[in-house]
């Protein structure tokens, strides 16, 4: 049987090796995207839509492709947007509006899924990718760190409500993972100073290291699969041990 999955955010970094994942032998993903550049890589079986992940229209749009293409089994909601504010120096209505941002990328997301889940009578799951930021926040990322603390809620409550109606919703936390935004501003560093980010990232992780993308994406598929069919409304930490450990990257300061 063919299947097909949403990845919203999908051209880059987390939510390309996702779609990469996914796409197995016959499977087609639908890939949202806001920079239309970041899918020069799709083919015949990733469908690209451009387009705002939190613009129910494009949602739609992308559930009608997915659909077309096979029995919508996931829906990824990896789109983000990373911007830091304080309250004490930010206008409170950009605080706001950059909480909502991020919120309302799931919330759509989400809806969309269930909705097409519930009318087509198949079930499905949905995965949210939030941070470990949602249980530790970073100095400075307020609205990030809120946002994803909402998506954890919104995760929890979807869960309770459509696990009896054959829908599981769970979220993964990734700690720092190496994307290209990552490796792009280990670039725009000076030699001395990108490795002194490394060693920090490295004492932040227990493991030693920062995640690959590829290692989130096996988090993502694995909660899509059936064999995780009886995991319904957890948030699984993929951080590296970095939430246990629990270490402030700027207790020094």
């Amino acid at each position: 049987m063919s299947l097909s999955y949403v990845v919203t955010g999908g051209g880059r970094g987390i939510g390309r090796a996702v779609v990469e994942r996914l796409l197995g032998e016959k499977h087609t993903v639908v890939v949202v995207e806001r920079d239309p550049d970041a899918l020069g890589w799709t083919s015949e079986r990733v469908v690209g839509v451009v387009g705002d992940a939190a613009d129910e229209g494009v949602a739609g749009r992308a559930a009608d492709l997915a659909q077309e293409a096979g029995t919508l089994a996931g829906w990824v909601n990896n789109a983000a947007v990373f911007r830091d504010a304080s309250v004490h120096s930010a206008p409170i209505e950009e605080v706001r509006g950059l909480i909502a941002a991020n919120l309302d990328l799931a919330v759509v997301g989400c809806a969309v899924a269930v909705r097409r889940f519930l009318d087509a009578g198949t079930g499905g799951a949905v995965v949210n990718v939030t941070s470990h930021q949602a249980r530790r926040a970073v100095p400075g990322s307020l609205p990030y760190a809120t946002a994803k603390a909402g998506i954890e809620g919104l995760t929890r409550a979807l869960a309770v409500e459509y696990g009896k109606r054959g829908i599981r919703v769970n979220a993964v936390a990734p700690g720092s993972v190496a994307t290209e935004r990552y490796e792009e501003f280990l670039a725009g560093q000076p030699a001395e100073a990108a490795a002194g980010v490394e060693r920090e990232m490295a004492r932040l992780h227990p493991l030693g290291r920062v995640a690959t993308a590829g290692e989130i994406a096996a988090a993502v598929a694995y909660l899509l699969s059936p064999e995780a069919s009886f995991v319904n409304g957890v948030t699984l930490p993929v951080d590296g041990g970095r939430s246990v450990l629990g270490l402030d990257p700027e207790a020094r300061d």
